[in-house]
Parts: C-alpha cells; sequence; structure tokens
C-alpha cells in the first residue's frame, strides 16, 4: 500500500494531514523562515538557507524575499532561474523550470488541486498535478500557473496572466484565461549570445 506522500507525489488523491506531509511542510516553513529573515545579498545565512529550503536548484539560483512552498524539495530548478519578490510555489508535485527562467513578482505556481467531489473535499483528499516551465521563459508578475500546465521553451507569458492550459514554445501568451497572442520572431525567441 502507498504512503501518503507516495500518492502525492503520483498525482492520486492523498490526505495532506499525514503526520509526515505535515512534518515536511514544517520543515519547509522552517527554511523559508531563514531564508526570508536575509536582508543582505552577501549574507553568510543566505545559500545554505536557500539550499535547504529547495535543495534541487541548479546553480546560481536567484530569489527575492519573501519566498514561500509547500515542500521545497519538489522544485527543480535549472541554471539561473529568478524568482522576483513575493512568489509562492504551491509544490505537493513536482514543478520542474528550465533554465535561465525568470520570474516577475508575485507570480504563483500552483500543483495543488482539489476533487470537485464535495464529499471527497470534506473528507480531506486532495492531489495535485505536475507544472513543467522551459528554459528561457519569462513570467511576467502577478501571473498565476495552474496545475498540470507545461510552457514551452522561449515563451513569455504577460503579467496578472491565469494559465490554465499549456503554452507552446516561442509565443507571446496573456490574459485570463491565458492565450497565445502572438508567435515570437526568431529573434525575439533567441537567447541571447553567450
Amino acid at each position: 500500500m502507498k504512503t501518503e506522500k507516495e500518492k502525492m507525489l503520483a498525482g492520486e488523491l492523498y490526505d495532506a494531514l499525514d503526520p509526515v506531509l505535515s512534518e515536511d511542510r514544517r520543515r519547509a516553513r522552517r527554511a523559508m523562515q531563514a531564508f526570508n529573515a536575509t536582508v543582505n545579498d552577501n549574507d553568510a545565512d543566505r545559500e545554505p538557507a536557500l539550499r535547504k529550503m529547495i535543495p534541487h536548484a541548479g546553480p546560481d539560483l536567484w530569489i527575492e524575499p519573501p519566498f514561500y512552498c509547500d515542500y521545497g524539495y519538489n522544485i527543480k530548478a535549472g541554471q539561473r532561474v529568478f524568482f522576483n519578490f513575493n512568489c509562492v510555489v504551491l509544490d505537493v508535485n513536482l514543478v520542474e523550470i528550465g533554465d535561465r527562467v525568470l520570474f516577475g513578482p508575485a507570480v504563483q505556481i500552483y500543483t495543488a488541486t482539489h476533487p470537485l467531489d464535495w464529499q471527497l473535499r470534506a473528507a480531506g483528499q486532495e492531489n495535485g498535478l505536475p507544472v513543467k516551465i522551459g528554459s528561457d521563459v519569462w513570467v511576467g508578475g502577478g501571473a498565476i500557473i495552474n496545475p498540470g500546465v507545461t510552457i514551452g521553451d522561449r515563451a513569455v507569458i504577460g503579467s496578472g496572466s491565469v494559465v490554465t492550459k499549456d503554452i507552446p514554445s516561442d509565443v507571446f501568451a496573456a490574459g485570463n484565461p491565458c492565450r497565445v497572442i502572438r508567435q515570437l520572431a526568431p529573434g525575439e525567441a533567441r537567447p541571447p549570445e553567450a
């Protein structure tokens, strides 16, 4: 029989009040509190607190505090990922972020969701769907990325958008619900020369 954590990571219904998951969230809260208390870029506690909060991050992950997440260990971030102030990642399932991704302030990424059946919700059941964000993506401030969404490489998501469906590579998409506005020209979608 699967543990509640195994069910959570498999996207199945699980009990979020499970003692193991509750302790994992407490650990994440302590790590967030330590990270969010750092005030200077060169604060000696900043990098260790960041790595404790998000252990599966590539080099040069930069997060402006405050930052909030459920577990932290379900966030996989590539190289040179940047989160601006006040971002939230509800990582009950995998959040996979490519390289050189920029998140504006107050971006929210949700993997957590709940059943439509009120009886299952009342029984405390929930589940999560993974979110995948490609490389060289820019997500504008205040955007919300919903459970199960994939955003393709080099896409740009407009500020305040609510992303409810997959977004292909090399497009500018915006709105509520977020939709493709236009294809990006080859020069716009190409990363800068190294």
